[in-house]
């Protein structure tokens, strides 16, 4: 009986050791953030773009929906980053086109800390930790900015940034402020109007805001869109009669 089992059990080991083996299963290849799509213009509708991070990348489809029949709305293909990474990329964002109104932020990326990794987060009072872009930096970057989008004609409208709460990874509750009062004097400088999404979105922080973090519920970005979607529906060209 002994004997009769141990072949079975050898046979068993031959024909798994002969079947095929599978392929690992390769983890299903992540699409595009759908902001981050490519639209078609509308013929005869004045062209807006959106330029910021992930909080616009957020509001984006929502803006876009409100305005619809009023304006193309078209955002940068990326996370816009830090003001560094506008500075590298914003002819080519910019490239050849034509825009009415462009609706630009940076400031998140800017304040956050980093440490020797500056791909990672840093705990703000970790030895070495920085943000990423010192505040002087960020109003210089700025500065440039703003004479380069300038150059393109359109109307354009700073949006601030939006608060950072307690307990958010890599950032200091409070730090929007300072960047907010140096971006403030970078605009008035230039003459570019603000919309205030810092305090529409403060207004109604607890219900819009995820706990500890500088994003913002479906709902929440809903709501950012509304403040969005109405400044840059003031700012749109006039028809002509």
């Amino acid at each position: 009986m002994k004997f009769i089992l141990l072949l079975a059990l050898t046979a068993s080991a031959a024909l798994a050791a002969d079947a095929p083996k599978q392929a690992p299963k390769k983890a299903a290849k992540r699409g595009p953030h759908p902001s981050l799509v490519k639209v078609e213009d509308v013929a005869d509708l004045p062209r807006v773009l959106l330029i910021g991070d992930s909080i616009s990348m957020g509001y984006t489809l929502d803006v876009r929906e409100m305005l619809k029949g009023k304006a193309n709305v078209h955002r940068i293909p990326t996370n816009g980053g830090p003001t560094t990474n506008g500075l590298k990329n914003i002819k080519a964002w910019l490239a050849e086109s034509k825009w009415d109104v462009i609706h630009f932020n940076w400031g998140l990326h800017d304040l956050k800390y980093i440490g020797e990794d500056p791909a990672k987060l840093e705990d703000p009072k970790a030895p070495g930790a920085h943000p990423q872009v010192a505040l002087a930096d960020y109003e210089k970057n700025l500065a440039e900015l703003v004479k380069i989008m300038q150059g393109t004609g359109a109307k354009l409208i700073w949006c601030n940034t939006t608060p950072v709460p307690a307990g958010s990874a890599g950032r200091v509750e409070g730090d929007e402020v300072k960047y907010n009062e140096a971006a403030a004097r970078v605009m008035k400088a230039a003459g570019i109007s603000t919309d205030d999404l810092c305090a529409h979105a403060a207004a109604k922080l607890k219900d819009v805001q995820l706990p500890a973090n500088v994003h913002y519920s479906p709902e929440g970005y809903h709501y950012l869109a509304e403040k969005v979607a109405a400044v840059i529906a003031e700012n749109l060209p006039k028809k002509q009669p």
